[in-house]
């Protein structure tokens, strides 16, 4: 289905920045564009600065990285134009042989902004990329995109009898947040003064990230967000095949304007995905394996009325309860000469201390979190079904290695209110806006199901299940609990780990996570974070 094409602001730059910008981006005033001519390491700093600045990706370029490049042996490029290869070689081995491993070999960074926090998930979704999304826990979403909040204008909803209520609803929930966010950044510098040795742009920091973290729940799902992508052609033309397909008309029209500009760099790897018989074919095998889904489980489970509003949960639902005893296994099977079968039977009749001795010696020293053990730790899985707020799962989805898949995101769960709302004295506002972005979501979902939850705003809860090895719950529950983490998500993490010990009895694979913090979190969570900043930027003697 097509409709009406999205109008994204579009960006302003005085002639000499255009000259400038031609030789390093793909296009100048669309919402998505490649990165070229620039060293990788520059293109990585620039990802990993925007997802921290209010900025668009080349105004940050021009802003705070291109005075520091020599860019004189650039001047006669033009990128905007595409880029001209010898493609005959990649043509032959590629598209008429289809040796998809070819187009594993060249990657491209992509820039795609305004986009909504949907879209956002479904960009996300691929396992074999990188990605850095704008973060809710530093950018202030009351700054305007072009004279107006920074959400998605739909342009079918706008154009039908819910287009005046849409906009007025989400400025008014924009408004709140803009409110609210004020408002409690008061309350947190009088309930967490300043400490000695601390600058006020430390202190000043932190704050504005608690305050930020408290109101992101207001902000609905149609809240705009840029998103910077690294991938090879093999992974983005997975990813463009399931945009193809996906019912949200936004994620189609994107699809398009990312094919755009990736044919500018890697057109070879992407021929096949507009092809009748190709991409086509595969994006409609998807499309209609989805319906098929949603009309036989509309017909086996109708009778089973969705679960009400419900306290935030995790359950594990499944694991291995041998899951220990094969994992000791996998850690001495590289050190020995026996078959598995037979390492397994000698490691179920070890004491239980020589068991822990095996992971002990695998697991090591860790100085740091980042220290992790081997694959040997993949030899065992865990399947979490979470209910959580919307915002907590934004940033647990994107943990690439892990399985997981989501239901509709409506406010039939209920949604979380932070206490610091409550202690703030902001509780009938915020549930105001509750209230508000419910409405909305009704409104729509009659008429415009598959966008109805561009309304619903991130406090509200989601489900979705998560399935992971032991290998990536270490590093998933260990950075996830860390004390400047979202309490959110925090909480999320904490549970994983005790029911890994206590529900699966794997308290092996508990004991290997030592950097799982249970602690109720800090004060001012960002507080050390922004510290070491601060001493690393005055190591380095940058401002």
């Amino acid at each position: 289905m097509s409709g009406p094409v999205p109008t994204y602001v579009t960006e302003s730059f005085d002639d000499e920045e255009q000259t400038v910008l031609r030789r390093y981006f793909t296009n100048l005033d669309g919402p998505v564009f490649a990165l070229v001519n620039l060293p990788e390491v520059v293109k990585g700093a620039l990802f990993a600065r925007y997802s921290r600045s209010a900025k668009s990706l080349r105004r940050l370029f021009l802003d705070e990285f291109v005075g520091e490049l020599d860019t004189t042996g650039d001047e006669t490029i033009d990128a905007t134009i595409g880029l001209e290869r010898a493609e005959a070689l990649y043509d032959r081995v590629f598209f008429e042989y289809g040796d998809d491993s070819v187009a594993q070999l060249g990657g491209v960074h992509l820039a795609c902004e305004q986009a909504s926090n949907l879209l956002t998930k479904v960009l996300e979704w691929g396992r074999l990329m990188s990605y850095l999304e704008q973060s809710t826990r530093y950018i202030p979403y009351d700054e305007r995109l072009g004279g107006r909040y920074r959400y998605f204008r739909d342009p079918e909803i706008l154009s039908s009898n819910l287009g005046a209520r849409y906009v007025g609803d989400m400025d008014r929930l924009f408004d709140t947040y803009a409110t609210l966010a004020r408002d409690i950044q008061d309350h947190f510098r009088e309930h967490f003064p300043k400490a000695e040795g601390d600058s006020d742009f430390v202190h000043r920091q932190a704050i504005r990230a608690k305050a930020f973290d408290a109101t992101r729940g207001i902000l609905p799902a149609a809240a705009l967000s840029n998103v910077g992508i690294y991938g090879s052609g093999q992974a983005f033309e997975s990813l463009l095949l399931r945009m193809r397909s996906h019912p949200l008309p936004e994620s189609r029209t994107y699809a398009d304007l990312m094919l755009t500009e990736l044919r500018k760099v890697i057109p070879s790897f992407l021929k096949r995905v507009d092809l009748p018989d190709r991409g086509v074919a595969w994006s409609d095998y998807l499309e209609q394996n989805r319906s098929a889904m949603e009309t036989v489980a509309y017909e086996m489970l109708s009778g089973d009325a969705v679960q009400g509003p419900t306290a935030p949960s995790v359950d594990l639902v499944d694991f291995d309860p041998d899951g220990e005893i094969k994992m000791v296994a996998a850690m001495l099977y590289p050190y020995t000469g026996l078959a598995e079968s037979r390492l397994l039977d000698r490691v179920r009749a070890m004491s239980t201390e020589d068991r822990m001795a095996v992971v002990r010696a695998y697991v090591g020293e860790r100085g740091n979190r980042r220290h992790k053990p081997g694959r040997a730790l993949e030899r065992t899985d865990y399947r979490f079904d979470v209910v959580s707020d919307y915002g907590a799962f934004r940033d647990l989805q994107r943990h690439r290695m892990a399985t997981i898949e989501w239901q509709e995101l409506g406010p039939l769960h209920g949604y979380t209110r932070p206490p610091s709302i409550d202690d703030a004295g902001l509780t009938e506002p915020f549930d105001e806006a509750m209230e508000l972005s419910r409405q909305l979501w009704s409104a729509l979902s009659e008429r415009f199901p598959e966008r109805s939850a561009y309304a619903v705003s991130l406090a509200y809860r989601v489900r979705y299940v998560m399935q992971f090895n032991a290998r990536e719950a270490m590093h998933l529950i260990e950075l996830r609990t860390a004390t400047q983490g979202h309490p959110s998500y925090r909480a999320v993490g904490q549970a994983m780990h005790r029911l890994i010990a206590e529900r699966a009895g794997h308290r092996a694979v508990a004991e290997m996570m030592r950097y799982v913090d249970h602690s109720g979190g800090a004060d001012l969570e960002r507080l050390g974070a922004e510290r070491r900043a601060e001493e690393r930027r005055s190591a380095s003697g940058s401002s």
